[in-house]
């Protein structure tokens, strides 16, 4: 059997044995292309959706949340918290491995991902955050307060927050391999990088590249046509409504 090469978004090719989801190559140097799919066979590699809900996450499905993974295993899940691997350097989800969050919301992003599926077949969306308890946001801001990462995290003093509710959701595109497409920052960088208010001046000094602002620019486009809002600190963050809606109207997690 042949080897086959594998293209994808992210400029490199790489040695698989599936198909579908991807521009597919012989390695042979003059093999005609096969045929394009869709990344939908790229699962929720990283969501443990089919396991059984822990307390918490009981909870939050008591509260009406869902799972966005469980409506479609298409819908990658990476939940950073649920690791050390984020900018506290620890866990602080603990018995919270799934991407919950209102039902309007997962909505609203099922239509983002079809949006998404018309423009570029090969891509996907990857969630990093969804429903965050209150408890693990004042850890954040603990660890932030008095310090110039205070402007990313929301201060639970001054009332809960979007993730508060599962109104929001933090995520970025994949490629057909899973791996996530350049956006010029990753995911809770705090710094300039992030933001979206001046991005052709952060292209323009050479602190992001045009691939990498075309890339936060059709996340932003699928996000938004689909109702989602967007703030200025973070390119990867997207809301369902306003903050001072959401705290009329909708019961914080605890």
């Amino acid at each position: 059997m042949k080897s086959l090469r594998l293209f994808c978004a992210t400029g490199f090719a790489a040695l698989v044995i599936i198909t579908g989801g991807c521009n597919l190559t012989s390695s042979g140097p003059s093999s005609a292309p096969l045929e394009t799919t869709t990344a939908d066979t790229i699962k929720s590699v990283f969501s443990n959706h089919t396991s059984t809900d822990t307390p918490l996450e009981k909870r939050l499905r008591e509260q009406g949340l869902v799972d966005i993974a469980q409506m479609d295993s298409s819908i990658a899940v990476r939940l950073v918290y649920a690791t050390p691997y984020n900018f506290v350097g620890k866990r602080l989800y603990t018995g919270l491995n799934k991407a919950f969050m209102l039902p309007q919301a997962a909505q609203m992003l099922l239509d983002a991902k079809q949006r998404l599926k018309a423009l570029r077949p090969d891509l996907n969306l990857l969630v990093y955050d969804a429903a965050r308890p209150l408890s693990v946001q004042q850890q954040m801001w603990d660890m932030v307060k008095g310090t110039e990462m205070r402007n990313f995290v929301a201060n639970p003093n001054n009332g809960p927050g979007m993730h508060n509710f599962g109104a929001a959701v933090d995520l970025t595109l994949m490629d057909c391999t899973g791996q996530p497409l350049p956006m010029g920052s990753g995911f809770d960088y705090f710094g300039d990088e992030s933001r979206t208010t001046d991005e052709q001046t952060l292209v323009d000094e050479g602190r992001i590249t045009p691939r990498e602002l075309e890339n936060r620019l059709l996340l932003r486009r699928v996000m938004t046509e689909a109702g989602f809002t967007t703030i200025t600190e973070e390119w990867w963050h997207f809301n369902i409504m306003p903050t001072e809606k959401a705290r009329k109207i909708l019961t914080p997690i605890e």
